[in-house]
């Protein structure tokens, strides 16, 4: 079978030794990539029950079938562990030109497995994979430690490397892991996972191409698509503004989260929107290989004290969380503690929660500290110490759990199985409320992107019945992107016979748009079977208690428990789940 080289190395940090084995046939036509094979991998290397951060845990490098190669929107790795954030499954992806290193190794996964006793960096090329000290290494930000590991194999032109920052060494549970300077593997915490076991970062390079099945219909595909895309309304959106026009739009709807998910519209957002960007920040666009979307934003700061900062982004997410729910009141300042937590190696998501978590809880009384909302030095000085685990920065850094729990705020706090949710707020948006509700890896906006067709009137964000059948489908599509691995901003792009069509193309496997639709339920009942076995249960499927009491005070919108329950339901049915969330045996 073409697509895949069919095997996988396994590092053992423990012990130093690396071997490679090689992956059935008959397993990769069934889950193909990235996902399905790391699910698989993750449960076949860990015993069921071990800890988040034990040894026994492995962390999963994967690629998938159209990885390196012409299919548009391709370059794209996903790591898989137990999550240290929320104690269930894990999944985390990352663009840039690193998943093409990772590939050209000959590998389709990596297993890293147990703890080195000193600071390490595993080395993985075609010819073999080794562990060396990385004692020079330790203490570094994210930034200076990829440097130097790409430099010393020759430069990017040659190697890629994933790293940690001072965040993932002190095992931080919502610690990134950084690539290409800007691009993260960034929620669920796969950057504690590294930590934990001692390896500062993996570095990859290589000369292998995957072998495909038809590699003229692939460019013919890559050709095609650029053809008739390069110019769609998407993508002009993304290459002119990013992301970040996400905050208008949101802000108008109602849903934007506001002051720690009090509010469902942020007055004066205009100081943090694209436009802000582009007037007071030097922004072009940039993109991954072979993507004709564009959608990373190369910014540098123009003026004031934080002039000549550059970065990729702040992406809609990071705007969100520091300029919605801290308040941070100017793009320039968001853009800073964006670049903060790069460095550091911090999901700004999380991050960004937890400082206005932070900022409610001193108006409130429940901390001496004096934080108040807007203040971007305490935010700033709140990420270094969360990094490394000093004063107040030492209680958030055990994640929104921990932190609520040492406040007394566990009736405050916003999280779905210890992760905290993006930016759409699941009052308005109900799609999204069960999307959070259900999604593998906690309050997560990916699994199904579903405010994509709630804010642009597919279907109404009141709206519950027929809902879960609908999203569904779009969390099975997005299920195939990640066995294949393809980037989110193409969901418009490849529809199911689409799909169907670049599994041909890569791996010679004509399965036509039911089969990749069997494909995307295995993976999915995988992951679900994994929470499972960690004790997860139906009731972990469940939103905050203050989405269904708190009305948003703009629209008065508000999530009621028997809409969520009802929806709940029908997710479960349209899976072919029973009435506890169980799969069937298979």
């Amino acid at each position: 079978m073409n697509g895949f080289f069919r095997k996988v190395l396994v590092a053992d940090a423990t012990t130093r030794r690396c071997r490679t084995e090689e992956l059935p046939a008959e397993l990769l036509a069934g889950v193909l990539g990235g996902k399905g094979l790391g699910t698989w991998l993750l449960t076949q290397y860990m015993p069921a029950g071990a800890a988040p951060l034990s040894r026994e845990v492995p962390l999963v490098f994967a690629v998938g079938p159209t990885t390196d190669s012409r299919v548009p929107g391709s370059a794209r790795y996903g790591v898989f562990t137990k999550s240290p954030q929320t104690g269930c499954y894990s999944e985390s992806y990352s663009g840039g030109k690193l998943a093409e290193k990772l590939s050209r190794t000959g590998l389709d996964a990596v297993v890293l497995t147990g703890a080195a006793d000193a600071p390490v960096v595993l080395e993985v090329g075609e010819e073999g994979a080794r562990f060396t000290p990385a004692g020079d290494l330790w203490g570094r930000e994210t930034f200076a430690a990829e440097d130097a590991l790409v430099e010393r194999f020759g430069g990017p032109s040659r190697a890629g490397a994933a790293v940690i920052g001072p965040a993932g060494e002190r095992q931080v549970p919502f610690a990134i892991l950084a690539n290409d300077r800007w691009r993260c593997a960034g929620r669920t915490g796969p950057g504690a996972a590294l930590g934990a076991k001692g390896v500062k970062g993996v570095v990859f390079f290589g000369g292998a191409r995957r072998p495909l099945a038809d590699p003229e219909g692939v460019a013919e595909l890559g050709r095609r698509m650029f053809a008739e895309l390069k110019d769609h309304p998407a993508t002009r959106t993304y290459r002119t503004w990013g992301t970040p026009s996400m905050v208008s739009l949101v802000n108008t709807a109602g849903a934007f989260p506001t002051r720690y998910w009090r509010q469902g519209r942020r007055d004066g957002f205009g100081a943090i929107s694209a436009e802000a960007m582009h007037e007071r920040c030097a922004v072009r666009p940039v993109a991954c290989p072979r993507c004709f979307l564009a959608c990373g934003k190369r910014t540098t700061v123009r003026g004031g004290r934080h002039a000549g900062l550059t970065l990729e982004g702040p992406e809609y997410e990071t705007l969100y969380a520091f300029g919605g729910l801290a308040l941070i009141d100017s793009v320039e300042e968001v853009a800073y503690l964006n670049d903060r937590c790069d460095r550091l190696g911090l999901d700004t998501i999380s991050a960004g929660n937890l400082v206005a978590f932070a900022m409610e809880a001193s108006r409130l009384g429940a901390i001496p500290e004096a934080i108040p909302y807007g203040d971007a030095d305490a935010a700033a000085a709140l990420l270094d110490a969360i990094a490394r685990r000093e004063g107040l920065g030492a209680v958030l850094a055990q994640g929104i759990r921990g932190a609520a729990r040492e406040f007394g705020l566990e009736h405050l706090a916003i999280h779905v199985k210890g992760l905290e949710p993006a930016g759409y707020d699941p009052r308005l948006l109900k799609g999204m409320g069960l999307a959070y509700a259900t999604s593998d890896r906690g309050a997560c906006h990916l699994r199904t992107t579903f405010y994509k067709p709630e804010l642009a009137g597919h279907i109404a964000p009141a709206a519950v019945e027929g809902k879960a059948e609908l999203l569904v489908d779009y969390e099975d599509r997005l299920n195939l992107f990640d066995a294949l691995i393809l980037c989110r901003f193409f969901r418009d792009f490849y529809p199911w016979d689409g799909l169907a069509a670049a599994v041909r193309l890569t791996t010679g496997l004509d399965l036509g748009a039911d089969g990749v639709r069997a494909v995307a339920r295995r993976v999915a009942d995988g992951a679900r079977r994994f929470n499972l076995q960690e004790g997860l249960t139906a009731a972990d499927d469940w939103l905050p208690d203050r989405f269904f009491d708190e009305p948003l005070p703009e629209t008065g919108a508000v999530l009621t428990r028997e809409e969520l329950s009802r929806m709940r339901a029908e997710y479960y049915r349209a899976r072919g789940w029973d009435e506890a969330g169980r799969p069937a045996e298979g």
